[in-house]
C-alpha cells in the first residue's frame, strides 16, 4: 500500500491516508484504503480502526487527474460499504476539510 500506513497502537490499527498533496481520492487510494480496511478487519489482535490522515486534508474529494477516464475498482461506493460494514468499530479522525468523492 503506497497510499494507506497502517500503525498498531496496542489493540487498536490506525490507518493513515497519505496521498500528498491533498488526499484525492484517486483509484489508488480507494484500492489501499479498501485493501488497510480488510486487512485490519481480519487480524484478530485488532479491535478497533482509526481512520486518519497525513497533511492539512483529511480526504479532498475526487483525484480530478481522472475525470473523463473510466471509473478504477474498487468504486468509492464498494470502498464505504467495507467500512460501514466492518465487523470491528471504525473512527475517522478527521482535520481540514473531508470531501466527497466527486
Amino acid at each position: 500500500m503506497q497510499t494507506v500506513r497502517i500503525a498498531r497502537q496496542g489493540s487498536v490499527a490506525v490507518a493513515t491516508i497519505d496521498n500528498p498533496p491533498v488526499n484525492a481520492l484517486g483509484a489508488a487510494l480507494r484500492r489501499d484504503l479498501a485493501a488497510a480496511v480488510t486487512e485490519v478487519m481480519a487480524d484478530p489482535e485488532v479491535e478497533a480502526l482509526v481512520l486518519a490522515a497525513a497533511g492539512r486534508a483529511f480526504i479532498a474529494g475526487a483525484d480530478i487527474s481522472e475525470f473523463g477516464k473510466p471509473l478504477a475498482q474498487p468504486i468509492l461506493p464498494e470502498v464505504l460499504d467495507l467500512i460501514e460494514n466492518a465487523s470491528k468499530p471504525v473512527v475517522a479522525a478527521i482535520q481540514g476539510v473531508a470531501l466527497g468523492g466527486g
